[in-house]
């Protein structure tokens, strides 16, 4: 279903969040300066059925989430999937948004490589029926320098919609964050200070 022309642009930016890092904080500041963007809603995964890891608890994960976005204009934070019984999947918040929200256009905001694996998605067809796709490049610091060509995706349905975001090159993860904390090492320069300051006040990554 294709949004009305000159609709406002809904940004749907999801992931586990654990934590929330400074490279993330990077992608939804330049999702709202570059895609128009009326509002990005950040949804923290609830149960993320493509993990092997057990993930924090929902209800620290989003506290970090609204440290880390919060004070962004134009940022919600949204818990419902943490709130929705079952595995977590994107089309069904998407359908949610659009019900809410039938004027918009709704860009989903992912990595390059997260746009690769698009076809192991939950209803994959089903979500480019429904946004258009908002690709994520960070600058070339990295060895994957290749961009994405939607037209290598099996089955890729007609009218899919796809677009670029670029970003700075920071060369940041969740897992050297929680190794790094784990090993009570510094890392108040990988994510936010309020962040910093939650994980070593509830003792998150600490060996049990």
């Amino acid at each position: 279903m294709n949004a009305p022309k000159n609709a406002p642009r809904i940004g749907v930016f999801g992931g586990a969040f654990d934590p929330p890092h400074n490279a993330h904080v990077a992608l939804a500041r330049a999702a709202l300066e570059q895609l128009g963007l009326e509002a990005l809603y950040v949804f923290p995964t609830g149960h993320a059925w493509h993990k092997v890891r057990e993930l924090t608890p929902a209800n620290d994960r989003l506290a970090m989430a609204q440290l880390a976005f919060g004070g962004i204009p134009g940022v919600v934070v949204d818990s419902r999937e943490m709130l929705r019984d079952g595995p977590t999947y994107t089309i069904d918040t998407l359908h949610e948004l659009r019900q809410a929200r039938p004027d918009a256009e709704l860009v989903l905001v992912m990595g390059a490589d997260q746009a690769r694996a698009l076809p192991s998605w939950h209803g994959w067809q089903d979500i480019l029926a429904v946004a258009t796709i908002s690709v994520a490049y960070r600058a070339l610091s990295t060895a994957d320098t290749a961009r994405f060509d939607p037209n290598t995706l099996p089955g890729l349905p007609a009218g899919a919609r796809f677009e670029a975001l670029e970003l700075p090159a920071m060369d940041i993860s969740a897992t050297d964050i929680r190794r790094r904390a784990s090993l009570g090492e510094e890392i108040s320069s990988l994510v936010p200070s309020t962040v910093a300051r939650y994980i070593d006040q509830h003792f998150l990554y600490r060996p049990a």
